[in-house]
């Protein structure tokens, strides 16, 4: 299983295991449209070498991505870049790997930048909780998405054409 998020001690699993996972998500996959991403922490922990390996293995089975982490600078990028065919997610950037042209470059389709929004949702949440507890009124609160902004990111027009296409109403 995977560590829990923040543990120490990374590990890797045998590049056999991870093909045998890569597989069974690819077989278990119900949606055409759900992307299967081979994730390693390979570069971290056993190197570059270790990195592509795993990257041309779980390539070769089907993945629809791959998602590197620990990918630190350009020259690690250029190589799995050139090992591999598939889109590339990285997770976790560093100065070097900010450019967006040059990542698109080498077929990065995600960089990840660390925990920032869920930890800034967190925040909200809870200074938005304590807030209320203090007392403070629903309709004082700071920080809060209007109206508009929550019916963008909630998709209503596509909830209303799903409920009328679906339900008939």
């Amino acid at each position: 299983m995977p560590t829990g998020y923040g543990t120490s001690g990374l590990a890797l699993i045998p590049i056999a295991e991870g093909v045998g996972k890569m597989k069974a998500a690819l077989a278990g996959r119900q949606d055409p449209l759900l992307c299967i991403a081979g994730r390693t922490s390979a570069i971290q922990i056993a190197g570059l070498d270790d990195a592509i390996a795993r990257g041309k293995a779980y390539e070769q089975v089907g993945v629809d991505a791959l998602f590197f982490v620990g990918v630190r600078t350009r020259a690690e990028l250029d190589a799995l870049s050139a090992a591999t065919k598939v889109p590339i997610i990285l997770g976790g950037a560093t100065p070097e790997l900010t450019d967006r042209d040059y990542l698109a470059s080498r077929r990065v389709r995600i960089a990840l930048q660390g925990h920032h929004p869920f930890a800034a949702a967190v925040k909200a949440i809870h200074d938005t909780l304590k807030a209320l507890r203090e007392g403070t009124p629903p309709a004082k609160l700071t920080g809060v998405a209007d109206a508009a902004l929550m019916k963008r990111v909630t998709r209503e027009g596509d909830y209303a054409s799903w409920t009328k296409e679906f339900l008939g109403g």
